[in-house]
């Protein structure tokens, strides 16, 4: 694979970290809702969404994009949150 430009780098950084503050909004509102159809739709967005932070982290990984981006599922692993937020 071709090394990335700065400005790549920075769009990727950037949607990860959009798609990551998305999922947190939705897990959050996943529990004031009450209407079972819409938290069925939410479920699945929020099952959408983890696959695409997922899909991101391991691109940046498998292609050693950024230094440290393993540390990103460590930080999941002891936060609990997605996308390695702190």
């Amino acid at each position: 694979m071709r090394q990335l430009t700065a400005g790549e780098m920075l769009s990727l950084n950037t949607l990860l970290q959009m798609e990551s503050n998305a999922l947190a909004v939705a897990k959050t509102s996943l529990m004031a809702i009450g209407d079972e159809d819409l938290k069925s739709m939410a479920q699945s967005g929020i099952n959408a969404a983890e696959t695409r932070v997922k899909g991101l982290q391991q691109f940046i990984a498998e292609n050693h994009i950024v230094p440290g981006a393993g540390n990103q599922t460590e930080t999941y692993n002891a936060t609990g949150m997605e996308g390695g937020q702190q």
